[in-house]
């Protein structure tokens, strides 16, 4: 049953997933690049400085919890992985990179353990380390078990190539549990260049076709017999006279007018499925920033690229897992195609995204439980944990973003931003959230009603775990209402105070005009005909 997860994918994997209880891994971890990635949201024009906000730092570094999980490598049953992260870390050092490949290691031996024997992974990496993870992967999954590596040329030649060959692929470990895996053939689509191999035509009502040799590559000494008074070719055919004898019946043989040369075999176009997909991908176009499906996620992948993969290792009803789900690519499309899946990110702001994305896909029947608080003492336990996360979690309740370009630090009393349209054809109007987890101060609506009217901002959004005090509801009253447009004389609250019970309980929701609910985020395209399953958990 699909199930999408929040929290650290080492944790989960080994609280929740069972052994040999999945078809198809794909993961797309960061690359240890040493960069931050930004998410940038939707926002109306002129607002895109404070529309963007840090999704994770590329960044790791030798500490305790390198070292904790280095000495958990070390403690395991399987010694060659141990032996191997031994070496490593005596050749790099306790360095970045070194930390790392720990952290990846230990992980990818809980996704060997929760694969099925017919199962795959697919490791998604870059040349910043690639090199030291097949080596990894050769220890957890065995040598023996590396099916391909694969190119996916992922942009154009930039300026770099001034220096040195431009950088312009990723690639693909791709692993398997068994030797008994499930692998699909994939074909390109037959373009001109194909179609021009098939110029010759009987016209016999079988259309055009190409003729194809019958000589074997490798040396058939049990091949090597004449037919029809055409010698073999010097390695012998590459079918036994049985197969040769039945092509000819169905006329399938081209003879040649010279005694001397080859028998041909001919391939109908229209029986053809065109090219097998090789190794090197380069018909899968990145997403430029002006793509349609492109989210404002960093590092997002192409659909197309994750449809390949599912289609090419996996059936119908088989579960995939994607453990570093980032804006939720591998699960859109695992529920396009049918297949069950398990995503996992560690971060509030990717779950929240997943969710949306998911829903604008598939519909509102697509319902989904995921691993975010669902009461009160859940959402306190989560404010003590991690406060950030707790704020991106709470500014999701109201579909806000979140506010500001850095992911931690002083906020000026905002935590999230909003954008509505009154009236279809008017300008955006701007609504800020304020997110409180802990203990309330007697002037914090007050003060954030200042921020909101510094701001411009119509409506200000006071979000609290705390109940609040009748003082500060007599705050709240005091800045007015801001009225509808449209002549119904409606209006609303210019500060309204919710509490994350009564957001929880669906008691209270932010109230605003809402003529275009998209301006907020870019709207994932929806997948015609696809009503998703009833109860996802």
């Amino acid at each position: 049953m699909p199930t999408l997860y929040y929290g650290d994918n080492l944790g989960v994997m080994r609280e929740h997933l069972k052994d040999a209880s999945v078809d198809l891994i794909y993961l797309d971890p960061p690359f240890n690049s040493k960069r931050n990635y930004n998410v940038l949201f939707k926002s109306p024009k002129g607002e895109a400085a404070e529309a963007q906000i840090t999704a994770f730092e590329d960044t790791w570094h030798w500490n305790t919890q390198a070292q904790d999980e280095f000495e958990q490598l070390l403690k395991q049953a399987n010694t060659d992985l141990a032996e191997i992260m031994r070496a490593l870390r005596s050749f790099l050092g306790e360095n970045d990179m070194m930390a790392y490949l720990t952290a990846m290691a230990i992980r990818l031996l809980e996704m060997h353990r929760v694969l099925k024997e017919t199962g795959s992974l697919y490791l998604h990496c870059d040349p910043t380390a690639s090199h030291y993870l097949k080596i990894v992967l050769d220890g957890v999954f065995g040598k023996e078990m590396f099916l391909s590596e694969v190119i996916w040329q992922r942009t154009s030649v930039k300026g770099d190539a001034a220096r040195k060959f431009g950088a312009v692929h990723d690639t693909l470990l791709v692993y398997t549990r068994s030797q008994d895996y499930r692998f699909y053939p994939t074909f390109l689509a037959k373009d001109e260049d194909y179609l021009g191999r098939f110029r010759l035509d009987d016209n016999d009502g079988r259309g055009p076709y190409r003729l194809a040799p019958l000589d074997s590559p490798n040396p058939r000494p049990n091949l090597t017999y004449t037919y029809k008074g055409f010698a073999p070719p010097a390695k012998g055919w590459r079918v036994s006279k049985v197969v040769m004898q039945e092509l000819d019946s169905e006329g399938r043989l081209a003879f040649p007018s010279d005694p001397s040369g080859r028998i041909a075999r001919k391939h109908y176009l229209e029986e053809q499925d065109g090219r097998r997909v090789s190794d090197v991908w380069i018909d899968i176009p990145p997403l430029q920033a002006s793509a349609a499906e492109r989210l404002g996620y960093p590092t997002q992948k192409p659909l197309a690229l994750l449809e390949r993969i599912i289609q090419a290792s996996s059936n119908e009803g088989d579960v995939v897992l994607d453990p570093f789900c980032g804006c939720g690519t591998a699960v859109h499309a695992a529920q396009k195609l049918k297949r069950d899946w398990i995503g996992i990110d560690i971060t509030h702001l990717a779950v929240s995204l997943i969710e949306k994305r998911m829903k604008d896909a598939f519909g509102e029947n697509l319902k989904f439980e995921v691993g975010t608080p669902k009461d009160l003492e859940a959402a306190r336990d989560l404010a003590l944990r991690n406060r950030y996360q707790f704020q991106w979690w709470a500014t999701s309740l109201v579909n806000a973003q979140p506010y500001q370009a850095k992911k931690k630090g002083p906020d000026s009393g905002i935590d999230g931003v909003k954008y509505f349209h009154d009236l279809d054809d008017d300008a955006p109007k701007k609504i800020l959230v304020s997110v409180k987890s802990g203990k309330l101060k007697a002037d914090d609506v007050r003060a954030f009603n200042h921020v909101r009217e510094r701001e411009k901002a119509e409506i200000g959004l006071f979000i609290t775990l705390s109940k609040p005090t009748s003082g500060m509801v007599s705050d709240a009253a005091a800045a007015g209402f801001y009225t509808y447009a449209d002549r119904s004389e409606r209006k609303v609250p210019r500060m309204q105070i919710l509490t994350i019970e009564d957001l929880l309980d669906g008691k209270a929701r932010a109230e605003h005009p809402d003529q275009r609910p998209d301006v907020n985020f870019k709207k994932a395209k929806r997948e015609e005909g696809k009503k998703g399953q009833e109860k996802l958990f």
